[in-house]
């Protein structure tokens, strides 16, 4: 259960944010093929709510809430202990980024995802600029 006071520390939050990118990455799943099943790699993409809110507490650590997560990360740097909190959301911060971009990119996957948080796009750019050019050929092959 993640509570607004935390037990947890930035620097044991960064290791358990590796240990989680690296169960992402080596992440399979089930397929048949052939009249078996195997395991194919899989990535998954690496997501903040996820990992606070359920991979955390299953591996029987104290977590800290949404909430307290981005009130570090959009934190005033005041104190020297602030400036780590923030430091250290920063980085997991763009790692699981980084990890997820590299997903999408190589493999075509969570394209909302890819909208909604990575702020990409998937619009063209002639659509955008109104470039669209239409040819009409006859059926003897002359442009008209």
């Amino acid at each position: 259960m993640a509570k607004p006071f935390t037990d947890i520390s930035p620097e044991e939050l960064e290791e358990l944010a590796y240990k989680y990118i690296d169960e992402c990455l080596a992440n399979t799943k089930e397929v048949i093929a052939q009249y078996k099943i195997i395991d194919i790699k899989d990535r998954h993409l690496p997501t903040i709510e996820y990992f606070l809110r359920i991979w955390i507490p299953k591996q029987g650590k104290p977590t800290i809430s949404r909430v307290t997560y981005y009130n570090w990360l959009n934190d005033e740097v005041k104190t020297d202990a602030n400036k780590v909190k923030f430091n250290t959301i920063k980085r997991i911060d763009k790692l699981f980024k980084a990890l997820a971009e590299d997903i999408v990119a190589n493999e075509g996957k969570g394209i909302f995802y890819a909208k909604n948080r990575l702020g990409m796009s998937d619009k063209r750019e002639d659509k955008i600029q109104g470039i669209n050019q239409i040819k009409i050929i006859r059926h003897e092959g002359r442009e008209e």
